[in-house]
């Protein structure tokens, strides 16, 4: 039987897969970059030391949360889209077989019925 994934609208296409990243990648920094922003400006104020440190240092240490914020939350968002995907594969696999099931139990109703109209045709 021929996989009925191959006929789906382009469900799990690399474009979209990356297009999930993108989005994670977006939050990740997002959201990561304004926590180590405040605690850069926490730590300016609290700290002699992050205050003697050099501007560049500082973006560093800005930039170091930033970028794996950016890639956690890109992985994770890329990992629950394969999962969604795989799930879409394993329904459209379970209706195709699903509907096998019902062509084949019709077809032998259909043989059934002919051999019972066979049987009452020689009795009578």
């Amino acid at each position: 039987m021929p996989s009925p994934i191959n006929n789906n609208l382009h469900i799990g296409t690399a474009d979209n897969a990356a297009w999930e990243a993108t989005l994670g990648a977006v939050k990740g920094a997002a959201k990561w970059g304004t926590l180590s922003a405040l605690a850069g400006v926490g730590a300016y104020f609290f700290s002699p030391i992050f205050r003697g440190l050099t501007l560049q240092f500082r973006v560093y240490l800005w930039m170091c949360p930033t970028t794996i914020g950016s890639m956690v939350e890109a992985d994770h968002r890329l990992r629950k889209y394969e999962h969604f995907v795989r799930a879409q594969q394993r329904a459209q696999i379970e209706d195709a077989r699903e509907a096998a099931f019902l062509a084949e139990m019709k077809e032998l109703e259909e043989w059934e019925r002919q051999k019972k109209e066979k049987a009452a045709k020689a009795q009578s």
